[in-house]
């Protein structure tokens, strides 16, 4: 196992490595496994990119994000003005159905509401409003809804699974209630967690997924 000295290192080393995340910017604190993020950044997608580089980290657990976005005066934008561009974002996106959503913005923080069929969707929408200038937060609570029967989603997620490179099927159960569909077992990183979600959203007829899936590692990977 790793320590969390060690796993510090190599979070430090992974934000280093990625060209969208300037490290100066971020501090980084191990408990138990556990990332918690600080600093000020100019953007929401900088903010996002550092989250997503430390659950690339083995032998992190879970991350804590407490990034700050800041603008400088120059780069301020009104509520109105992130919420005009927000509705134009979401018109131009291709993969989003622009008019199930709603967008609300309050002191720079976009809320997306509405139903949406597919997971990617979902994802798309929340895309095409974080680059947006004066956007400090996003909460997508865009829901999932199909006229679809739920038949045979356990089998499709774990066929699903068994194609994933990224994935060991094996190590992952697929408990199913209705439209909602719950995942357990092990993986060996978060990125690895978060590949197992977005499989199981890609099955028609799944509107909610509770993942439950541990990270866990062996002492190879320390």
């Amino acid at each position: 196992m790793k320590t969390d000295a060690r796993i510090r290192e190599d979070v430090l080393d992974q934000l280093a490595w990625e060209s969208d995340v300037d490290d100066r910017q971020i501090g980084v604190a191990v408990e138990n496994g556990v990332v918690t993020l600080s600093g000020v950044v100019n953007s929401y997608t900088s903010k996002m990119a550092a989250e997503k580089a430390a659950k690339k980290v083995k032998g992190v657990k879970a991350v804590a994000e407490d990034i700050e976005v800041k603008f400088g005066d120059a780069f301020k934008k009104t509520d109105k003005e992130i919420a005009k561009a927000a509705v134009n974002a979401l018109e131009w996106n291709i993969s989003v159905p622009d008019d199930k959503i709603m967008v609300k913005v309050e002191d720079g923080w976009v809320y997306l509401s509405g139903e949406v069929k597919w997971d990617y969707q979902r994802n798309a929408a929340k895309k095409a409003v974080e680059n947006l200038l004066g956007v400090r937060y996003v909460s997508n609570n865009i829901t999932l809804k199909q006229k679809v029967e739920a038949k045979d989603i356990k089998g499709k997620i774990q066929r699903a699974f068994e194609r994933a490179a990224e994935l060991d099927a094996k190590k992952v159960s697929v408990e199913v209630d209705g439209h909602t569909v719950t995942l357990r077992g092990t993986v060996r990183s978060l990125a690895e967690k978060e590949e197992a979600r977005k499989t199981a959203y890609a099955s028609p007829g799944v509107y909610n997924v509770i993942n439950k899936i541990k990270v866990e590692y062996a002492t190879a990977y320390a």
